[in-house]
């Protein structure tokens, strides 16, 4: 299997669409929803077509071993959808839709498409989706997205966190 390696990652890069700049918590809550369950729907269908969806899968649970520790801001809309992913996670456990979820999360919609279309291989893998992870949220007042974005934050002694682990079943 290997080692993992201790891994503090600051601000790392989430490519997705902006759910966490949506103020209502329900709208928010919902749009998450619907696409877990059209991203499980699709890779359902995938895994009949494509022998690699199967792979991505077993790439995933064997990641999730690993924990790193991420740190992000809510105001970096460049890193801030780690927030809303892995809650998201919890809240489709607390519903009984776990299942849905942790298939849905080991996807990406733009992978699943393009292992669909026969365009699939390693750059399909999501590599941005995490299984587990120690979660830093900087909670302190950013005045802008430089601010929210730069790694000068994290030096600050008045910070205000909230850190939470979460680890894929």
């Amino acid at each position: 299997m290997g080692n993992f390696l201790e891994a503090f990652l600051f601000n790392p890069p989430f490519l997705s669409a902006p759910i966490e700049t949506i103020k209502d918590k329900k709208v928010k809550h919902g749009l998450r929803i619907a696409g877990s369950v059209i991203t499980a729907g699709l890779a359902l269908a995938a895994k009949g077509k494509n022998p690699r969806t199967r792979q991505s899968e077993g790439t995933f649970a064997a990641l999730s071993a690993w924990t790193p520790s991420l740190f992000v801001n809510p105001a970096d809309h460049i890193c801030s959808e780690y927030v809303g992913y892995f809650e998201h996670r919890k809240k489709m456990e607390e519903i009984g839709a776990g299942a849905i979820e942790r298939l849905a999360t080991q996807h990406s919609l733009g992978g699943l498409f393009m292992s669909v279309v026969g365009k699939g291989g390693e750059a399909a893998e999501p590599l941005h989706l995490l299984p587990s992870a120690n979660l830093t949220v900087n909670l302190s007042r950013s005045d802008d997205f430089k601010q929210a974005h730069g790694i000068h934050q994290w030096w600050r002694p008045d910070l205000n966190l909230m850190c939470n682990v979460y680890k894929f079943k």
